[in-house]
């Protein structure tokens, strides 16, 4: 078990500092870099593909040098035809080796996530190497509990505390993330701190978490990188970062780092909490069959074998050395071309 890294934002996954993240962590995966995003923190909203389509449009661009494959999971809703529980329109997460969710409602996606096949794909994905990045309500949804931010600030519930994915619970460990820890919106009449519900909000729900519950605070534009091979959290961004435990709180400034060990003991266990047939589905993707040449290749293996019989040799060349850059050798003999991978 290879643990990827785990990037956490307070807000701007699609800011400079955003993308300064986002960069950070696609130059240290192995090339071809494959991202997928999900839909379902914003899949009740009308315009989720919209939403989750802003990302895409800003990693093609920012991720340009990497020349990433960018796939959009609509997995938006139990029950219906984009069900997180529908393996056909999961088949991109399988060889991901980015998994990206961002902005919508936390509560939501913890109702629809919760023990679906894409959490768990999600979660073995993760054990296998690839790096999970989590924003602004995402982040929220994945720790240990969740902040109801709709329910408390927009609805106007009693503070209360939920259940969230509890992304880290497999490994012992009980982390709730709070992301715009340092919104100031409200302006001097209004704290909207502590991500819009205000410290006297905060202080209560935390109160209702049990003790051994550590709090990370992301400020806007900052965040967060866990990487488990160095046991390292590293601070980005242009503010800072808090870990509140029952012990006291310290906050971590931008270019700083601390031991992974702040958030807890790190307790590496077995698989048995995800699904056999999600390593069933891994294992089927990830074996490595006989491959034929794409229809680009088999184009310009005809465009050769023109310029060929027409004793174009620069132009035959030119040509090889395009099929060799898309991982094709050409050999030629008495029968005519032959290609193989190289």
């Amino acid at each position: 078990m290879t643990l990827g890294r785990i990037a956490f934002l307070g807000s701007g996954e699609t800011s400079l500092a955003g993308g300064r993240i986002f960069e950070t962590l696609a130059r240290l995966i192995p090339s071809p870099v494959r991202v997928a995003i999900l839909e379902t923190p914003a899949g009740f909203e009308l315009n989720a593909s919209l939403v989750a389509g802003r990302v895409k449009d800003f990693l093609v661009t920012r991720l340009q040098n990497y020349k990433p494959t960018i796939d959009l999971i609509p997995a938006r809703k139990k029950g219906t035809e984009f069900s997180p529980d529908n393996p056909d329109i999961l088949k991109p997460l399988l060889q991901a080796n980015m998994i990206f969710m961002g902005p919508g409602s936390p509560s939501y996606v913890v109702r629809q996530l919760k023990g679906t096949l894409a959490w768990d794909i999600i979660r073995a994905r993760h054990r296998q190497g690839a790096t999970l990045i989590f924003s602004s309500a995402a982040t929220i949804s994945v720790g240990q509990w969740v902040l109801p931010v709709y329910e408390v600030y927009k609805v106007g519930e009693d503070v209360h505390v939920k259940d969230g994915l509890g992304i880290f619970s497999d490994f012992g460990m009980h982390v709730s993330f709070v992301p715009h820890w340092n919104n100031a919106e409200g302006g001097v009449d209004l704290d909207t701190s502590r991500c819009f519900i205000g410290m006297e909000r905060f202080d209560q729900w935390r109160v209702l978490t049990p003790a051994e519950n550590i709090i990370v605070g992301l400020d806007e534009h900052s965040g967060i990188i866990l990487d488990f091979e160095k046991n390292i959290c590293d601070v980005h961004g242009v503010s800072s970062v808090t870990v509140m435990k029952n012990t006291g709180t310290e906050m971590y400034p931008s270019g700083a780092n601390f031991p992974l060990s702040e958030l807890g003991e790190l307790k590496l266990s077995a698989n048995e909490s995800i699904r056999p047939e999600v390593w069933e589905m891994l294992a089927a993707v990830q074996t490595p069959t006989e491959e034929s040449p794409s229809d680009e290749v088999l184009a310009l293996l005809e465009q050769r074998k023109q310029v060929r019989a027409g004793k174009d040799f620069a132009a035959s060349d030119r040509l090889r050395d395009e099929i060799a850059a898309l991982g094709w050798k050409v050999k030629d003999s008495k029968e005519g071309q032959q290609v193989e991978r190289i």
